[in-house]
């Protein structure tokens, strides 16, 4: 058990070092370095530095030092938890990110529990009348919807709901230039400007829920007790959701944490079809200026947040199924 848990940790460590390597040379594979970029008709800054200059901005970032100096600095520094300061931004990244980050932890906790609840009822159903035409439907349209990428549901939500309907608003987090009488009318205006992001979220990963729900209780629905409950004359839906999937859920519930960090990946690309205000948008717009500090620690804490959730996944996993204690 303990040689167990050792390789497991040891197997999450190395994956850490490696995303944390691969996070520092990847925005250095841009061509131009950050201030030399800023200075370029193609960032659309209003900003001209000078040659003096930019080599003194390079010298206080550490940009003039060779990438093995670079490396090694970058990673004491992680260690020491300082993941550097924005250069486009000028704030501290963690201060920048952990701002963000609330926003799009919003959208993804609330699209998780959406698409598990639905997704899991709709594929108990779906199995309980397997190869019928419910059955053939509803795999048909979440197979269909699973096929298509996140931010083509983003846009057809966009250009529907809110274009052609004007329901909901076209972009952002909260209605700019409000004066709110209240707290409580903020937090209306976030939730109404929150729901399409939401939404679409949802729809990326219902299809996931649906086929673990509708696989695992299969396998419940051809086990004895279900055949005696049949036989005794319950109620469908006793069966359905009080004898079979109660016994189907310890899949479902460690998909909810796999799909967390699934979720945080597709709000990257929801967020900038919505402009929402959250870590997708300020990845977009690090990767823009080629700001360098404010990429690596955007990319590793969502990195840190997908492996705690896999590694919680896991434990939950061996906490509810004894048989793999």
């Amino acid at each position: 058990m303990k040689n167990s848990i050792f390789n497991k940790f040891f197997g999450y460590l190395l994956t850490l070092i490696f995303i944390i390597t691969v996070n520092f040379f990847i925005p250095r594979l841009m061509p131009g370095d950050p201030f030399t970029y800023l200075s370029s008709d193609e960032s659309g800054m209003s900003v001209n530095y000078s040659d003096a200059e930019v080599q003194k901005y390079k010298e206080y970032y550490g940009l003039d030092k060779p990438l093995r100096i670079q490396y090694l600095g970058y990673i004491r520094n992680i260690l020491k938890g300082d993941l550097g300061y924005s250069i486009i931004l000028n704030d501290k990244v963690t201060n920048i990110v952990f701002t963000r980050i609330t926003w799009t932890l919003g959208i993804v906790i609330i699209s998780i529990i959406i698409s598990s609840l639905f997704g899991s009822l709709l594929g108990s159903v779906s199995a309980y009348n397997r190869n019928k035409l419910i059955d053939k439907m509803l795999y048909f349209v979440f197979m269909t919807i699973s096929e298509i990428p996140g931010f083509i549901i983003g846009l057809i939500f966009l250009f529907f709901f809110a274009a052609y309907l004007n329901i909901f608003p076209l972009a952002g987090g909260i209605t700019p230039f409000t004066d709110y009488k209240s707290t409580l009318e903020l937090i209306k205006d976030i939730l109404y400007h929150g729901i399409l992001p939401t939404l679409s979220l949802s729809f990326i990963n219902m299809g996931g829920f649906y086929l673990i729900s509708r696989n695992s209780m299969i396998n419940v629905l051809e086990k004895d007790y279900i055949v005696t409950a049949n036989a005794k004359g319950l109620r469908i839906s006793s069966i359905i959701f009080n004898h079979a999937l109660r016994n189907a859920l310890l899949p479902i519930i460690t998909r909810m944490f796999l799909s967390l960090g699934k979720a945080i990946g597709g709000a990257v690309l929801i967020e900038n079809v919505f402009r929402y205000p959250g870590l997708g948008t300020l990845m977009r717009e690090a990767v823009f200026f080629r700001d360098y500090p404010l990429i690596q620690g955007i990319f590793l804490i969502m990195a840190v947040m997908v492996l705690m959730m896999n590694f919680m996944a896991d434990m939950i996993y061996k906490k509810l199924d004894p048989r793999l204690r």
